[in-house]
């Protein structure tokens, strides 16, 4: 059997420690020049662009509209100014009218909904025809597309008790779901203004049309 001296064995095992350390540190020193050079990659040769967001230019709404009303919600006040500066001359003396009334004056008139807007299409100065009849109980119903700004409509009222009623048509808020905003007077002695307010058009069983 071999016997090694014990100097023999200290200086083996101190030759084998520095050798595991001298490997050890090289090891070190190159996860260390990995890392400095991940990090100065990182640093210069990524860029991150966040994505554009697109953002729609405010709405510059006319002279006429500028105020503070609570008969209509602001968030419609371009869809009513489109329908004032966009549509045939007779629609728009019509919508004009019926705004200077309700939003300015704030008239107030002796009877219901029909006397309202008998009133806005005289003082509007204009003539009225009828392009589309029905009855209220079987209809013919018009479609969306038959109606235009400054119509005069009557309409199955669905979110009151499903009465009849007319109001005056400005645009469509979601043409696809039947939703508009209308002009339309409660009358019955409230002594309130019109107010502009989405309804449900679904069942429009008449339709007058302003002209000159």
């Amino acid at each position: 059997m071999l016997r090694l001296s014990i100097p023999s064995v200290a200086a083996s095992s101190g030759l084998l420690l520095f050798t595991c350390g001298m490997v050890g540190q090289a090891h070190a020193d190159s996860m260390s020049m990995l890392i400095a050079q991940k990090s100065a990659q990182s640093t210069t040769n990524t860029f991150y662009r966040y994505p554009e967001v697109t953002r729609q230019a405010p709405t510059v709404l006319p002279a006429f509209l500028s105020g503070s009303y609570d008969n209509v919600d602001s968030e419609y006040l371009p869809l009513l100014s489109n329908a004032e500066t966009q549509s045939s001359m007779a629609a728009r003396e019509v919508v004009s009218t019926a705004r200077k009334m309700a939003l300015n004056e704030r008239t107030i008139i002796q009877g219901g909904c029909w006397d309202y807007l008998n009133a806005v299409f005289n003082r509007a100065g204009v003539l009225r025809n009828t392009i589309h009849k029905g009855t209220y109980a079987q209809g013919p119903y018009a479609s969306s597309s038959e109606i235009e700004a400054g119509d005069w409509l009557y309409y199955i009222n669905h979110g009151y008790n499903g009465v009849e009623h007319s109001g005056l048509f400005v645009g469509w808020v979601d043409e696809h779901a039947k939703q508009a905003l209308i002009l339309s007077y409660a009358g019955e002695n409230r002594r309130e203004p019109a107010r502009y307010r989405v309804y449900d058009l679904s069942n429009v069983y008449q339709i007058m049309r302003p002209s000159v």
